[in-house]
């Protein structure tokens, strides 16, 4: 039975739920610019994993970033930070080598190392292997002040934590077509890696992926070439694998400068903006691997044996998965035209949706503003618009793409981003009541 402890700890001025890039963005901030009369443990991260860790199902090798290293944790928001890209490059013994190198996009590997280098530099701000369960607001002479932070430990007893503010950093989750459910068969692209392991030394003699964005794409290339002797079938709706607008021009969409921009908009502009430049994000595919792709068929067919099968304008009209195999019905979008076939797995690269903070807030939720499509309101410094009796400051990371545009959850601002909630936070924490632990009292 699970018992609840409150740990010994100040009440912070923040708490992050979730240790994913942006609140380690957060974290680096809180290091090199919490005031100095902040005080002694102003900042806790609470993260689930065991460890530091992001997108490690798609860890390909040979896979490139599609974002700057310039646009790291931390070199928009302090261009001499000890945190940034190239410090961890020196700190590798590499800075020459990728210097030579002439590319801004390094190995997603190399990047994924770099985030674990800088997570540790913080990491006694962070706790891991602490799943958060719930958020409960905590009230002074009437007013929410505070929040208590439950947590569920590796020894599965409860913890609660208390701050002035969260900061919910929850990631993204995967995204599968209604009616299908992931399985030893069926796989979504982010567990790829590991489910690949899985296989052990069966050889399947059939994948087939669904999906036309990058990670579509790179799925796809990598069953290929890791399983030489097995037939790779790629379905997707559009007509061909669509190129990413990675133009100077068009990249200005993910300019801090654009952020305020964007906010401002009327509603009907926002939606134009991010209708005209979802090409640079969504459903898209970096130019050389879509002609790493074609080549690979092309060659194929002089070849005379087709191992890369494209299937497009096409959908998965059926899939029916038991032990030994997948039944997969796949229907053009444009004849109709019907093809059955059998595979070992079905990996879907179907993307993600934010994950819902309002999981955890229980009665807190209904204190939150929502607009007339039932979105969270939130202010251009990334919080949440609540009832006037809720003092303390909920903060979002992620999901708030229809009020901060295309930028919201990727890695384009996070330094940035996190420069904001942090100012935010120190700046009402100057207007705060004073608050002792047993002022406080959660409600019931």
């Amino acid at each position: 039975m699970s018992v609840t402890t409150r740990a010994a700890s100040p009440i912070h001025d923040l708490i992050g739920v979730g240790f994913g890039p942006s609140n380690l963005a957060l974290a680096i901030a809180v290091a090199e610019e919490e005031p100095a009369d902040a005080g002694t443990g102003s900042a806790l991260f609470l993260e689930r994993q065991p460890r530091f860790g992001w997108h490690r199902g798609m860890l390909i090798d040979d896979a490139t970033m599609q974002v700057s290293f310039l646009k790291d944790l931390v070199t928009l928001r302090n261009p001499a930070s000890r945190f940034s890209f190239l410090s961890y490059l020196h700190s590798r013994g590499r800075l020459v080598d990728f210097i030579n190198h002439k590319n801004l996009f390094p190995l997603r590997v190399e990047f994924h190392d770099y985030l674990e280098w800088a997570a540790a530099q913080v990491g006694d701000l962070v706790r891991y292997g602490h799943e958060v369960v719930g958020v409960r607001p905590v009230t002074l002479r009437g007013t929410v002040e505070g929040f208590e932070v439950t947590t569920r430990g590796p020894d599965d007893q409860l913890t609660s934590h208390r701050a002035r503010n969260v900061v919910f950093g929850l990631g993204l989750r995967p995204k599968l077509p209604d009616g299908v459910s992931a399985g030893p068969r069926i796989w979504h692209n982010r567990d790829l890696l590991r489910s690949v392991d899985g296989l052990g030394a069966t050889r399947p003699s059939r994948f087939v992926v669904v999906g036309a964005g990058q990670s579509a794409a790179e799925v796809t290339a990598f069953l290929h070439r890791s399983f030489p002797e097995t037939e790779v079938c790629s379905v997707f709706a559009r007509y061909g694998y669509s190129p990413a607008d990675d133009s100077s021009f068009a990249n200005r969409i993910f300019d801090p400068e654009a952020v305020d921009h964007f906010f401002a908009a009327p509603e009907h502009v926002k939606q134009m903006m991010v209708d005209y430049h979802a090409n640079t994000n969504y459903s898209v595919v970096d130019i050389d691997l879509i002609q790493d792709l074609y080549r690979r068929v092309y060659q194929e067919k002089v070849l005379g044996h087709e191992r890369l099968r494209l299937f497009p304008a096409s959908r998965l009209a059926s899939v029916v998965a038991d032990a030994d195999s997948v039944a997969v019905t796949v229907e053009s979008l444009t004849t109709g035209e019907v093809t059955r076939l059998d595979a070992d797995v079905v990996v879907y690269a179907t993307g993600y949706r934010p994950a819902d903070p309002l999981t955890l807030l229980g009665e807190l939720g209904a204190a939150c503003h929502r607009d007339d499509q039932g979105r969270l309101r939130v202010e251009r410094d990334y919080r949440v618009v609540t009832e006037p009796e809720v003092r303390g400051g909920i903060y979002l990371q992620g999901g708030t793409e229809h009020t901060h545009g295309l930028s919201s959850s990727l890695l384009s601002n996070a330094a940035v981003r996190a420069a904001e909630i942090l100012r935010s936070i120190f700046a009402n924490r100057r207007r705060a009541l004073p608050m002792s632990r047993d002022s406080l009292t959660p409600a019931v």
